[in-house]
This record gives C-alpha cells, structure tokens and sequence, in this order.
C-alpha cells in the first residue's frame, strides 16, 4: 500500500504528465494537420481523411518527445510544491529531497516501460497504417523495395519498363548475385540479366560481365551493362530508415534479415537500444529536472519554462549526435546511446549531493 504522501506526489505528477501531454498533442496534431492537407490539396480524398492521417501518424511523434515530457511536467511539480509551501510541509514531515527524488524517480520508470511495452506498439503500428496509405497516394509508389529472407527485392518502372530485381547481398555501392526481369508493360518478358557485381553508387548502374538471356538465347558479355533506374545506394538507404513502423518483436525480425542480406543494421540496433533505455532515460531526465528547478528556486515559472524548453532541446541535440555517431560506425551501437545517458547521470549525482545539503 502507498504512503498518502506517495499517493499525492504520484497523484500530482500525472495530473501535469497528462496536461502536458494534450498540450503537446494539440499543438502537434495543429502542425501536422496543415501538412497532410497541402499533401492531399490535388487529390480528390475527403475532408476528413487529412485529419484522420494526422491522428494515426500522431502517437509515434508523441513518444519521440514523451522525456521531454517527462521534463517539463517535474519542472511543473516542484515550481508548484515549492511555491505553495507544500515542498518545505513535506520536509518537515521528515521527506528529505532524496527521497521526493526517489518516488518521482521510480514512477518515471513504470511511465517509461509502459510506454515501450504498450503505447509505442500501437503506435508503430498505426505508423505503419499511415506509411502505407500515404505512399499509396505518393508519386513513387510504383518502387518498391523489401528486404526479406531471400535478399533484397525491388520493383522499378522506367521508359514503360517494368524491371523485377532481386539480390542476395549488398555491400557499400554494390549489389551481389543479383538477377533482374525486365518486363513491357503488359508484364510480357523482355529479357532477364544476372551479375555477381553491380554497381548501384549512381541512377545508372553499371552491371559488370552480364548475362542476359533474351529469346531464349543467353549471352555472356565482358564488356559493363549500364541500366538506368529510379534506385541508388542512396535512396535503398532511405527506404529502410524508417524503423519507427516496426514493433519491437519485427525489429528484432528485421535485424536478423538485414545481417543475413549484409545490410548495415546499426540503426536497428540504435533504435532497439533506445527503447530498452527509455524507462532509464526518463528516470535520469526526471532527476535531472528536479536539481535544475531547486537550484532556480526563487525563479519565476517563465525563466523555468525557458530553461526547460533549453535543456530539451540542448539533451535532444546532444543524444542526436551521438546516435548519428553509432549509425555511421564512427562510435560503437552501445557507447552512442548510454554515453549520453552516463553523462546526464554524472551530472545529476553532483546535482543530488548540492541539493541534498540544503
């Protein structure tokens, strides 16, 4: 059973968690709404289906700024208990800072694993939903390109062209073992080409010692193939950047397919690490905000408001950075997540022994 006073420093904490939480949404789905609209502006799709778009790709942006949440909403609850007096009643009741820290601490970490294990799968999924329907509506939906078991499948359309390709392995600029359709567009067979080596760093690919097979005559050529496309390395990259759309049980799926085809799964990794941080992540945070706010205690809300939204977007940059880093290669996957994460702690364990002292 909870002590009353645990009961109403929960009880207050996701009061302003939740306030917090329908500002941002409002303000971001006000955002948003304006995007989906200019996208659908020349297409004839109905008034709503702007706004239902927005609602369903809504959940996965909200859990990318749920710590700064987190932030703003401990920022909150200290300017309030401290100005009500309520923080000096609770000290006197013999609760020292530490162990205010404590409940507030603990609490951020049940919110943070509720929110890998339940909200950002729903909202992966629903991510996906929008993925899928926006691409259905996008000019490039006649390319297609999935990795699977098998390698690397893509579907392209040029010069009233349909080209199916399907590789076993990719490595930097190049593509390996690969074996390409090339269809009319009645899907009638034109001709199907197979390389060990193709280089894909530019739209034209350069297809080493083809063997191209057409009226059942097959043909081994020394000489390179050029064959124009709507892919290159660049954009392949791109297609698969998006691991927001996978729950966590695909991700784990979609790493051991991308280490089987030799597709670089530092991403994967990065965003698998992130979320199993993520209730850590927000505990640190949560600490972090509370040294920050008693240290400015005879401050006015706005110069808090201001040094929150400063350390959001100062954390933000700073964790970007560093998983830029991770994905790259420059720094290992896990140094690149909990660096940042050690960094923030270090400071909060100074934080603790200041505050601890008043």
């Amino acid at each position: 059973m909870f002590k009353v006073y645990q009961k109403y420093l929960m009880g207050e904490f996701l009061k302003k968690f939740f306030i917090i939480f329908l500002i941002f949404f409002c303000l971001i789905f006000i955002l948003s709404v304006f995007e989906e609209i200019k996208f659908f502006e020349e297409l004839n799709v109905g008034i709503a289906y702007p706004y239902f778009l927005t609602l369903i790709n809504l959940p996965i942006t909200i859990f990318e700024i749920f710590p700064f949440i987190i932030l703003l909403t401990t920022q909150f609850l200290f300017y309030e208990l401290s100005h009500n007096d309520e923080l000096r009643l609770l000290k006197v009741n013999g609760l020292s800072n530490t162990k205010i820290i404590k409940i507030l601490f603990i609490l951020s970490i049940v919110i943070g694993i509720f929110n890998v294990l339940i909200f950002y799968n729903i909202a992966s999924k629903l991510k996906f939903y929008y993925s899928d329907i926006k691409n259905s509506y996008s000019n490039d939906n006649k390319y297609l390109a999935m990795v699977t078991d098998s390698g690397l499948w893509i579907k392209d359309e040029l010069d009233d062209k349909i080209y199916i390709i399907k590789s076993d392995y990719i490595k930097g600029d190049f593509l390996t073992k690969t074996f390409i359709n090339e269809f009319d567009t009645e899907f009638e067979l034109i001709r199907t080409i197979q390389s060990e080596k193709i280089n894909i760093n530019d739209t034209n690919w350069v297809i080493e010692n083809p063997i191209i097979t057409e009226n059942n005559i097959t043909k081994i050529y020394e000489k390179p193939l050029n064959l124009e496309t709507n892919f290159n390395q660049k954009k392949i990259n791109n297609l698969f950047s998006n691991v927001s759309t996978y729950n966590v049980f695909e991700l784990f799926n979609l790493k051991k397919d991308f280490d089987k085809f030799g597709y670089s799964s530092n991403e994967i990794k990065i965003h698998l690490l992130k979320l199993f941080s993520t209730p850590i992540f927000y505990s640190v945070l949560t600490v972090l905000s509370v040294i920050v706010i008693l240290i400015f205690n005879n401050r006015s809300i706005f110069f808090n408001i201001i040094i929150g939204i400063f350390m959001s977007v100062m954390i933000y940059y700073f964790t970007f950075i560093f998983a830029s880093l991770g994905n790259n290669g420059k720094l290992p996957v896990i140094l690149s997540i909990f660096f940042p994460i050690i960094i923030i702690s270090l400071l909060c364990a100074i934080g603790l022994i200041t505050i601890n002292e008043k």
